[in-house]
């Protein structure tokens, strides 16, 4: 059976609180009447609301969220690892996701029909899930196939993707793949069996370039100029059939708005500043400032890290500034610094706020199921293929 979406014209990244698109990874607006945020009995409605649904409801916060929102989760985590405690509670009736749209999405295709999955603001998205549009990896997917090296390429895409990515990749053979364990889901792809023949000569790595060149530069001994950068917004990608036939790593141009941010020089600036600090990134940062970091690693392994840090060392952090700050206040005996000066939050993890929280534990508390995150069968069906290869990864 052929997986098909409905096709959709790429789109521009909507700005924040400006329209809708139905089509996009990031979904619609949030109906329905919010309490003001300036409302002095929040907090205590949340708590209400929450007791009064009891076991029928999980809370799911992510590491980057606000604490204001965070304090309500019955656990935290990273996005797969919250998708997981989700699918580990089959007794809740409600999953209510406080993090994004395609965690969300994940969290739907992990749990049984029985259960349904509420993210408090339909609005709040990913600007990496949406710089990979389906119908733009179909039409990558065909440059491959007319450079004649699609059926030697196993898709890998990261978690923080659609759920119709994650649909293209379980349909052609590929896996799912996050921060922690991209090393692994690249040598399984490397050593895939594609089309009945040898193994996997090239990977195409979805939506984050930066985290597909990092792991498979460092840990995989693979050279930079094994790495091509495929544009979806130019003809062919940008790339000529042999440059496409000559790579290794083709990756997708795609990347996190936040870990973005984060330069060579704010790696620099720190050592100037702070005698003796650890500089501590995320593999989702640029290939130069995780090659001028002391320590690079996912989000529980930033947190483990810090956790485990003697008192009295310096540390500066280039990751959500939601959870820098987290760190900062759970280690007083530590200095722990955001890598670079200006604020950096993740703008749309942010849109779960107190008001909408509220608003959607009151509604399930009323048996009314508010933004609701539904992923059609087939869609599921496939994404699940992606999802369980990346659980069976030695």
């Amino acid at each position: 059976m052929t997986f098909t979406e409905p096709v959709s014209t790429p789109l521009a990244l909507l700005l924040l609180g400006r329209g809708s698109e139905p089509a996009s990874e990031r979904g619609v607006d949030c109906p329905g009447e919010l309490p003001p945020a300036s409302d002095p009995t929040l907090v205590a409605r949340a708590r209400t609301a929450r007791e009064a649904l009891g076991d029928r409801a999980f809370v799911l916060g992510h590491h980057y969220q606000r604490d204001e929102v965070i304090q309500f989760a019955d656990v935290t985590g990273d996005s797969f690892k919250l998708a997981r405690d989700a699918a580990a509670r089959p007794n809740a009736e409600y999953i209510v996701f406080c993090g994004v749209h395609f965690m969300a999405e994940s969290a739907d295709v992990l749990t049984s029909s029985a259960q349904q999955v509420v993210l408090p603001d339909l609005a709040a998205g990913c600007s990496m899930a949406d710089m990979a549009d389906y119908q733009q990896v179909v039409e990558a997917w065909d440059v491959l196939a007319d450079a004649g090296v699609a059926d030697v390429t196993v898709p890998v895409t990261y978690m923080n993707s659609s759920a119709a990515i994650k649909a293209f990749t379980g349909e052609h053979g590929g896996t799912v793949c996050t921060s922690s364990n991209a090393e692994r889901a690249l040598r399984w792809a490397f050593d895939s069996v594609v089309d009945g023949g040898a193994g996997g000569q090239k990977v195409l790595f979805m939506p984050d370039q930066h985290l597909g060149r990092n792991t498979a530069v460092l840990q995989l001994g693979i050279g930079l100029d094994e790495c091509v950068v495929f544009n979806p917004h130019k003809p062919g990608g940008g790339l000529t059939p042999q440059q496409l036939r000559d790579a290794k790593m083709i990756l997708w141009r795609g990347h996190c708005s936040v870990h973005g941010r984060f330069t060579a020089e704010n790696v620099a600036d720190a050592r100037r500043r702070i005698p003796g600090v650890n500089v501590l990134v995320h593999p989702e940062c640029q290939h130069d400032v995780v090659l001028g970091a002391d320590l690079v690693g996912s989000t529980e392994y930033i947190i483990k890290t810090l956790d485990a840090a003697p008192p009295g060392s310096s540390w500066a952090v280039g990751t959500e500034l939601n959870l820098v700050r987290r760190l900062a206040d759970r280690h007083p005996d530590k200095q722990v610094t955001f890598l670079e000066k200006t604020v950096c939050y993740c703008s749309t993890m942010n849109r779960i706020d107190l008001p909408h929280l509220v608003h959607s534990l009151e509604s399930l508390a009323r048996g009314e199921v508010v933004n609701q995150i539904t992923v059609e069968p087939r869609m599921a069906a496939n994404a699940r293929l992606a999802l369980d290869r990346m659980l069976a990864l030695p």
